[in-house]
């Protein structure tokens, strides 16, 4: 996206972003994104309200939410705007991050895929009951 710049990403982030997390949350949403890792976003009052989102579950524990979120919005008809933003991580040390390397990206892996198959979506009335994500 014009305006947006990475800093010293880790070529392995910048690929998990570009080939699997954006590509398959585009798709599950039907919008295309070019980077739903950022943590900071906006949602509107209505759309969190929505009887059709229903954010306030237990279902979302760790990382559900964000990815879940970012596909229900455009789903359901909403206005999604993406903004340019700077990712910039230290350029020489570790990267910093609350992810171990195996099992949390494994996690995430996991996650995202439960999303973008819809696991996450309330379950309506007269409908099939969702199958629950472990």
């Amino acid at each position: 996206m014009r305006g947006c710049r990475a800093v010293a990403t880790p070529p392995g982030r910048l690929l998990g972003i570009r080939l699997l997390d954006a590509t398959l949350i585009s798709l599950a949403a039907g919008f295309r994104y070019t980077d739903t890792t950022n943590g900071f976003r906006a949602y509107s009052r209505r759309f969190l309200l929505d009887d059709r989102v229903a954010p306030f579950r237990d279902v979302f524990s760790r990382y559900e939410l964000h990815y879940y979120l970012a596909i229900r919005a455009a789903r359901l008809g909403f206005v999604v705007r993406e903004l340019p933003v700077t990712r910039e991580y230290p350029a020489t040390g570790p990267t910093p991050t609350k992810i171990s390397p195996i099992r949390g990206n494994l996690l995430v892996l996991r996650t995202l895929l439960a999303a973008c198959l819809h696991r996450f979506d309330p379950v309506s009335p007269g409908s099939p009951k969702s199958v629950p994500h472990p």
